[in-house]
């Protein structure tokens, strides 16, 4: 890792939620080799117990766990905040991932995961949580507050928050970086990869078709406010804000 990421780690405390003892010792073994705090938790109960009483910069959560869900402990990292949650499971199948990302996750690996891989996408969601004002892991005074606003939407960048015709509008990390992504450009066609890309901060490492889950999820938000049709889809392309 380069300096800027081997300082990130050190900083970050990851809890990893896993009921299989093998694989949460060998992920734990390998992320506090390349610098991150892990706590395990092995059950959903335990996971909850421990998100109760401490802050973490990022979770890792299987989905078939003893005592409470992964879906819930996913719902319960979202309900408290922004903190990136990235899913491991066995269930590869698109459904799954769609439900997934719809519940809050950030990210979504199938087992068995390469490592390397495993790291490359926490990397990715911490890069992520430091660029935000105030946020990740150890970061400094956020700087000046931007505001941004497109008809009835309003977003302020350094509160994190975003309201529809005067209605507040709880949103994910991903589908507030989405939102501010389009705000910042509202005349350009962005494809899926060139929104992902604005959006993460990054080169895509999933597939461009969570791009449509997630804004299928701000459209359902958005429902009743009367703004719900400002994403407009360019068939063939991606998606721009309606004119």
């Amino acid at each position: 890792m380069d300096d800027s990421l081997s300082n990130n780690a050190a900083r970050a405390s990851v809890l990893v939620v896993e009921d299989d003892e093998a694989i949460s010792d060998v992920a734990c073994t390998f992320l506090a080799q390349e610098g991150y705090a892990c706590t395990p938790a092995f059950s959903g109960t335990e996971a909850r117990l421990l998100l109760d009483a401490r802050h973490f910069d990022l979770v890792i959560c299987d989905l078939m766990l003893p005592g409470l869900p992964g879906e819930d402990v996913v719902a319960l990292v979202r309900a408290q905040g922004s903190t990136p949650v990235i899913v491991t499971s066995a269930r590869g199948a698109t459904s799954d991932k769609v439900a997934l990302l719809r519940t809050g996750a950030d990210d979504y690996l199938v087992k068995p995961f390469d490592l390397d891989e495993l790291l490359a996408r926490i990397e990715v969601q911490l890069r992520r949580s430091a660029a935000m004002p105030g946020g990740g892991a150890g970061a400094g005074a956020a700087g000046d507050a931007r505001i941004l606003s497109y008809k009835g939407w309003r977003v302020d960048e350094g509160l994190r928050t975003f309201a529809a015709n005067g209605a507040p509008i709880r949103l994910t990390r991903t589908e507030f970086d989405l939102v501010c992504a389009l705000m910042h450009r509202p005349c350009k066609v962005f494809t899926k990869r060139e929104l992902f890309a604005a959006a993460w901060r990054e080169e895509p490492v999933v597939e461009e078709k969570t791009v449509n889950t997630h804004i299928g999820n701000i459209r359902a938000k958005l429902k009743g406010t009367g703004t719900e049709g400002y994403i407009e889809t360019v068939w063939g392309i991606g998606f721009k804000l309606a004119e």
